[in-house]
């Protein structure tokens, strides 16, 4: 019997320690989906404003209100013609020295300009400058906000976790919400109006997603 829904097809299994790192990358990529998109601004010592999107990204618990994203290590060599100062990417070495962030959704209306933002440029380059953005003062964290974003989260960094530090590994960037910033339009009794914030998500590869056709369920009893 076919359960409905299930896969009629033969599987293909395999063990991600027989593969290459960037192989295991695409498949991920290619499964988990839609992934949201966290477009996240960092400040480093210098007063220098960053600002690049990570899609492993994800809410953690309401109490404290939490939220975490994924950058990768990079490869060492991965551009002549830019000398990295350490194979950690300039959102994670700000964090990791100031301890503060900000998440900001990424809708429709900016997805190209937060796209831009994640070129491989050298830590003075403003991404803001580069993606044609406006930085805007935040309340409780240094960083500032994207202004064009409907919605942004300041965060006060909870914790790294180191799930490798070889080139590909994943380190998890846990931070405590400490203000939350929405469009007045979107809020109303504390629930956002999913049409007005219009956020896109990331697919495999070059792929992006809408996030107007959706399905509703009633959760049972």
């Amino acid at each position: 019997m076919t359960v409905p829904g299930s896969s009629e097809g033969p599987m293909f299994s395999l063990n991600p320690a027989n593969c290459e790192p960037r192989q295991i990358y695409k498949l991920m990529t290619g499964i988990i989906v839609p992934r949201p998109i966290a477009l996240v601004s960092t400040m480093d010592r210098n007063d220098i404003a960053n600002l690049a999107p990570f899609s492993f990204f994800s809410g953690v618990g309401s109490n404290p209100p939490a939220v975490l994203f994924c950058p990768t290590v990079r490869a060492p060599n991965r551009s002549a013609s830019i000398s990295w100062p350490d194979l950690r990417k300039d959102t994670l070495r700000n964090v990791e020295e100031t301890g503060e962030f900000v998440v900001n959704v990424v809708s429709e209306a900016i997805a190209a300009a937060a796209n831009a933002a994640s070129a491989e440029v050298p830590p003075e380059v403003d991404e803001f400058m580069l993606a044609g953005l406006t930085p805007l003062a935040s309340q409780a964290v240094r960083p500032p906000r994207v202004a064009e974003s409907p919605a942004q989260m300041e965060c006060k960094l909870l914790q790294v976790i180191y799930t490798s530090h070889a080139p590909g590994g994943g380190v998890i960037v846990l931070g405590e919400v400490v203000r939350f910033h929405l469009r007045e339009d979107l809020f109303e009794d504390f629930r956002v109006d999913p049409a007005g914030l219009d956020a896109v998500g990331r697919m495999a590869g070059n792929s992006w997603v809408r996030t107007r056709d959706r399905i509703e369920f009633i959760r049972p009893g």
